[in-house]
């Protein structure tokens, strides 16, 4: 019998530890090849790690509530073979399965070079979990500049910029720069005092989970750096209703696959992001950046409550079938857990369904750094006004309301109204002819 050790895969580009939340089988369980073995979390999403191999679990290296870096073995399998020396990277060399090689780091720890997207300048090489802790902790350039990476190359790692965060209070910090500028979003708390309630007789505590952690402190930054404003519309989506009604039964035999409303949204506001293409940017100190790609955020609601955004890269080169196949697959991995962490970054601009709840509209709170959000209510027949050539008529239609919330630093109330303006506009003119 040959001993395997299981490895924390890469999970994305960026991604360099998560947290073992659930072992899904116990020391002594027979596994098969493929079977999921332990649930983990990432500060983007949660997942489940598969075995490569068939085998016995002997011992579990990493138990809940523990982090494991990507490389690093988290169980020992006893697997039919010679020797006791292979894991899921097919043989262990001499470099301890805890601590990766410099090549194995280049391609799955790789910490970014900091772009423009960032207030740090390029000549930082800062992991994305680093640099959300320097800008968190509001930890200037110069002060980073002033910490001893212990990482490959001398990069600075998680554990080094906690240190210098516990340590900061005894150390005068560094002095930047005169001339340097503070960022615009720097001046801005990321954080408030939490509230203290006292709980009454009968009540239930409930202690937030992870995710909802991390979606509390999002929402909350968000309200801070972003001045909101929202603008509404109603649009009478009968042509939509009717298309559909007509294409997916169609559709679903052809491909297998259900046809939601969905994909008919990102396709107007894919249209309505070219018209305006300075509402798919970001602000990074006084600077804007402009978007090359569509990149649409799907805000989906997950059975324990909690939400997740996964995100439908490059929209505007999909068609409405590749739309809807691309929606189904990430809705389904959404509520299945089975999203990678690449699958929920990079989202230039996110679209809300509220409509699913039946609620007729609502305020979303734009995602950070996009600067703009849509919530799409429920669609309901009523009573409306038609013009036409005999006159003013009185018809049964469907009809729904949108409701836009945009970054007031960038966009003002022309643009934002504008852009929801033509989204409503390609929704109404919907071609009952358009195929699928």
């Amino acid at each position: 019998m040959a001993e395997y050790k299981l490895l924390l895969p890469s999970m994305g580009e960026g991604v360099m530890e998560a947290t073992i939340i659930t072992w899904l089988f116990n020391e002594g369980d027979i596994v098969k090849e493929d079977d999921s073995v332990v649930e983990i979390a990432t500060d983007k999403v949660d997942s489940d790690v598969p075995t490569p191999v068939s085998g016995k679990i002997v011992k579990i290296l990493k138990q809940k509530d523990e982090v494991a870096k990507v490389g690093e073995a988290i169980a020992i399998l006893e697997i039919e073979g010679e020797g006791n020396n292979t894991s899921s990277e097919e043989t262990v060399t001499e470099t301890p399965a805890s601590a990766p090689d410099a090549e194995t780091l280049k391609t799955i720890e790789e910490p970014l070079k900091v772009s423009a997207s960032t207030e740090f300048s390029g000549d930082l090489y800062l992991s994305p979990l680093v640099k959300s802790i320097a800008q968190e902790e509001n930890i200037s350039e110069t002060e980073l500049k002033s910490i001893k990476g212990s990482g490959l190359e001398g990069r600075i790692t998680k554990e080094d910029i906690l240190a210098y965060v516990k340590n900061r209070g005894s150390q005068p910090a560094p002095q930047a720069p005169v001339q340097q500028a503070a960022p615009v979003a720097q001046s801005v708390a990321t954080s408030v005092p939490a509230s203290t309630v006292t709980a009454a007789a009968g009540d239930e505590i409930i202690p937030m989970d992870r995710m909802r952690k991390i979606i509390a402190e999002n929402m909350v930054k968000a309200k801070q750096i972003a001045p909101h404003v929202t603008s509404f519309i109603e649009t009478d989506v009968t042509n939509v209703v009717k298309w559909r009604n007509k294409n997916k039964a169609i559709f679903e035999k052809r491909e297998g696959e259900k046809l939601t409303f969905m994909p008919i949204f990102v396709k107007a506001v894919v249209k309505a992001i070219q018209d305006f293409p300075m509402i798919n940017v970001s602000i990074s100190g006084e600077n804007i950046i402009k978007k090359k790609n569509i990149n649409i955020g799907m805000a989906t609601a997950l059975p324990d409550g909690n939400l997740i955004v996964p995100v439908i890269k490059n929209a505007d080169q999909l068609s409405l079938s590749g739309l809807a196949k691309a929606i189904n697959d990430l809705a389904y991995r959404a509520r299945n857990k089975k999203l990678r962490p690449e699958d929920t970054q990079g989202a230039t601009y996110t679209i809300s369904n509220v409509g699913s709840f039946g609620n007729l509209m609502g305020t979303p709170i734009i995602p950070q750094p996009q600067v703009a959000i849509l919530a799409i209510g429920a669609i309901v027949k009523k009573p409306a006004v038609l013009e036409t050539p005999d006159g003013d008529v009185i018809a049964i239609r469907n009809l729904m309301f949108m409701s836009h919330s945009y970054d007031h630093r960038v966009v003002d109330g022309s643009l934002g109204g504008m852009m929801l303006k033509h989204v409503h506009d390609y929704l109404e003119n919907w071609d009952l002819n358009t195929e699928i």
